[in-house]
């Protein structure tokens, strides 16, 4: 099994727990053993409540892979990111970057990023947001270097229009460069309103991508999102966990 089926899932998904006991025996509960932190379910700024944090996944045998995502804007307080990557062991961080300071936070986030080691993601948020079209992501990569790449939100990538937001196509046109995935899928209606579906069942076509991670040799870090029912996530993402995983008969 390949780096793009070894999945885990987004905090986001369990947003209305907060106390991270209870999210760790959902992530458990849905079968699988690592995760993305957002900021929900911590303040990155606290180093110490950090630590706490990380000592309830570690007890529970689930793995920090990645934290995000957080909106870089060049300030100084960015760098306790880093340093709670470090104390987990992430080697990835979920960005976006804002029009007005990206470029004062892009030679900054890659200095850091140098520093401790790790690979920084574009969140591509759909058309709405500032990092979701194809140029403007080029753009930021090209400022940012081999530390800054892409993490592809599956279901906002396919936001932005079929042709250009093909997820797809994101990674045959930038195999080197994709350094998470947010395993997302939604269905559109005729005004453009999105919904949430079981990842596969949508618009997604779910084989194809994973099978273009595989022949890009994907290392990077991906995680499952499903951003419906809220008060209760789990029973959606165990169907989500179980479509991924019929996967691995096949690719």
């Amino acid at each position: 099994m390949g780096k793009a089926l070894d999945f885990g899932v987004q905090s986001y998904c369990f947003r209305n727990f907060k106390d991270n006991k209870d999210v760790a025996k959902k992530v458990k509960e849905i079968g699988v053993n690592s995760i993305e932190l957002c900021g929900v379910h911590a303040n990155f700024n606290d180093i110490a409540g950090w630590k706490d944090v990380v000592k309830i996944y570690q007890d529970a045998g689930i793995s920090i892979v990645s934290i995000g995502v957080q909106t870089f804007k060049g300030n100084d307080t960015e760098r306790d990111w880093f340093e709670c990557m470090k104390i987990s062991g992430a080697k990835h961080i979920s960005a976006h970057f804002t029009i007005d300071t990206y470029q004062t936070a892009i030679p900054k986030t890659v200095k850091l990023a140098d520093e401790f080691d790790v690979r920084v993601g574009i969140h591509l948020h759909g058309g709405y947001q500032f990092g979701g079209s194809p140029d403007v992501v080029n753009h930021l990569m090209a400022l940012g270097g081999n530390r800054i790449g892409i993490n592809i939100d599956t279901a906002w990538c396919m936001q932005i229009g079929p042709y250009r937001g093909n997820p797809v196509d994101w990674v045959k046109k930038n195999p080197n460069r994709i350094y998470g995935v947010h395993y997302k899928d939604f269905t559109f209606e005729p005004n453009g309103k999105w919904n949430d579906v079981i990842v596969g069942t949508g618009s997604l076509n779910l084989p194809a991508f994973v099978s273009a991670l595989e022949e890009a040799n994907f290392d990077g870090m991906a995680v499952i999102e499903y951003e419906a029912n809220p008060e209760n996530p789990v029973p959606a993402l165990k169907e989500c966990v179980n479509k991924m995983r019929e996967l691995t008969v096949s690719v």
